[in-house]
């Protein structure tokens, strides 16, 4: 099969950065109402900001007026007043600012479950290759970390730079009404911002796109370490493992480095400039003050409106970062949603019923890579109720030809039969569920014991579990567990042995009822005494069915109606055990050795 991902592998393009923030605003727009109320709120609590400074301008303006006719003359009443709408506004604004936060929070919950739904689902349809060619590390990230920035970018920045827009737009109109001249002291600030975050976003947006990936590679190395522990620890290799994981663990802290370090220069560049405006702000309005042009409650409020529509600028270009950051995780994730899912059903398949078990593959070739072909010219034909066994050395291509008969995979030449018709000819959905598997690579997921057995067969009544269980020989090992039944089993089977774990799949295979079946070195997990009982189990399961059998042991398939010996994807020789032997060819050497 062909190998994970490379963790040095080529680097992806950022895409059209317009179509990812159109796809994002998509899950947005199932909220739009909720969306829109709380973009109205945000406005409003803008307006509120905006309104401030006007009425702090408007009592200094009194104040500034009294004082002229002498000491004593302020007005303190209305200054009182305009203090009073003051703060009454700005609480307004507040309190409309932290429902908007609470409310946008929510629905950037709901978005990242949206997507995280639409993200499983695809990995559901997705092929076998795909989980062959990808680290399962890399892709629990795009569905957990990237997902959660894409998520958090949504619910706060969004919002967040369409009011900083309102209250730049706003603050500008209202430093136009006060005082153009003053306008003209700082309005150089506006295209020397404009220039610089355009400049900076080109530079780190690929950047940002290397620290996603850098940190797929990290989680993904992270996992398949975890996973094999009890190796690394058997081989005494855990210091060479961690140098390993500091050196991938490094290069992911250089890219975060380079991303957020050229990132984080953006806003405190934007705010220098805004500091040279506010400057200029300073002595122009010193100037016009002098002349008469402008009095101190035009300077107070303008200087006021001033940081009004300077504060944003500085917001908007740290969210930036933050939304180049979102647009690098979201490419990842709709890489994932856009990859090439499993071969269509043909339009005029058809369900796989009552199922003879009559399987026919007819100068079939197939190779995982389009240079390197695995089977070659391989055709064998098993009758209902046989049993065709699968042996040769490793690497030969007997797991090949499984993937091929449950369609994980599709042959590139010939054609396999189910029942006399192309097994393409079938919905993939009803071909399968006609096979039951026991592989070697036992799978059991957190749940009960009960769950874990009655997996495959919907519906399954508590007799038939136990039925299963007993012709599987596991029955009294249950029964020997804490709840029995109910016990629960850790991820993965964690608690208990393999050769447990595997009696517990071939249960599950047992309690699924089919008229093919796949052992895929069943019991190679058990010792020999359990072997035997395992034995007496399967061949009662396989009555009546046609079984496949891949098998190392060669001991355990001379009872098979039909022998497929493979060698370098060829079928080197067919037949029952006796003839083979009889030939004293490959086969026979094979079981030779074993007894040797």
């Amino acid at each position: 099969m062909p190998g994970k991902g490379d963790r040095g592998g080529k680097k992806e393009k950022p895409k059209d950065a317009r179509g990812t923030l159109r796809r994002i605003l998509k899950y947005l727009a199932e909220y739009r109402l909720a969306v829109f109320v709380l973009f109205l709120c945000a406005v409003l609590s803008n307006l509120g900001n905006l309104l401030g400074p006007r009425f702090a301008g408007k009592a200094i303006g009194v104040a500034e007026a009294g004082a002229k006719q002498g000491v004593g003359m302020v007005d303190m009443d209305l200054v009182l007043h305009y203090t009073l709408i003051m703060l009454a506004v700005y609480v307004g604004s507040n309190i409309l600012s932290f429902l908007v936060t609470i409310g946008m929070s929510r629905v950037g919950k709901h978005i990242a479950e949206n997507m995280r739904r639409d993200v499983f689902e695809k990995l559901m349809r997705m092929p076998v290759s795909y989980f062959d060619r990808n680290q399962a590390g890399d892709i629990i990230s795009r569905v957990s970390y990237d997902i959660d920035v894409v998520s958090t970018s949504l619910c706060t920045d969004l919002i967040h730079i369409m009011t900083s827009l309102i209250t730049v737009a706003g603050s500008f109109t209202m430093m136009c009404i006060i005082s153009l001249p003053l306008v003209a002291c700082m309005i150089f600030t506006i295209p020397v911002s404009i220039l610089f975050t355009r400049r900076m976003s080109r530079i780190t947006r690929p950047l940002y796109a290397e620290r996603s990936r850098s940190y797929g590679i990290m989680n993904g190395y992270a996992e398949e370490m975890f996973t094999g522990q009890k190796t690394i620890l058997a081989y005494a290799r855990e210091k060479e493992t961690a140098e390993d994981f500091s050196k991938i663990n490094r290069r992911a802290a250089e890219a975060y480095k380079n991303a957020d370090g050229k990132g984080m220069t953006m806003g405190p560049t934007i705010g220098m400039i805004s500091n040279f405006g506010l400057a200029a702000i300073g002595m122009g309005g010193a100037v016009l003050y002098m002349y008469g042009i402008v009095g101190l409650e035009a300077i107070s409020s303008f200087v006021l409106y001033s940081r009004k529509f300077s504060g944003p600028i500085n917001e908007i270009s740290n969210i930036i970062n933050e939304i180049l950051s979102a647009l690098a995780a979201s490419e990842r994730v709709f890489q994932l949603l856009d990859s090439p899912e499993e071969t269509a059903d043909l339009p005029e398949a058809v369900e796989l019923e009552d199922c003879k078990g009559d399987v026919e593959a007819d100068h079939v070739s197939f190779g995982y890579l389009p240079d390197k072909t695995i089977l070659h010219d391989l055709s064998f034909h098993a009758e209902p109720g046989q049993t065709i066994a699968i042996v040769g050395p490793t690497g030969a291509g007997k797991t090949t030809i499984i993937n091929l008969l449950m369609r994980f995979y599709d042959i590139d030449t010939g054609e396999i039969r189910v029942d006399e018709k192309p097994h393409r000819e079938y919905t993939m959905k009803s071909l399968r569920k006609n096979y039951s598997m026991v592989l070697q690579d036992t799978w059991l997921f957190q749940g009960t014991v009960y769950d874990n057995i009655a997996y495959g067969k919907e519906n399954a009544t508590r007799e038939e579990v136990i039925a299963a269980a007993k012709a599987a020989k596991i029955h009294g090992y249950i029964m020997r567990l804490p709840d029995g039944y109910n016990t629960i089993i850790y991820e993965d089977g964690g608690n208990i042995s393999k050769g447990q774990k595997q009696l517990l799949t071939i249960a599950r295979a047992m309690l699924y009822n089919t008229n093919m079946l796949i052992l895929d070195e069943a019991t190679s997990n058990v010792d020999t005494n359990t072997e035997r009982e395992v034995q007496k189990a399967i061949r009662s399961l396989m009555k009546g069915k046609t079984s496949f059998v891949i098998a190392h042991r060669l001991s355990t398939i001379q009872n098979a109606d039909r022998i497929l010996v493979v060698n370098e994807g060829d079928v080197v020789e067919q037949g029952t055990h006796d003839e083979l032997m009889a030939q004293k060819g490959f086969y026979y050497k094979l079981y030779a050795s074993q007894f040797q």
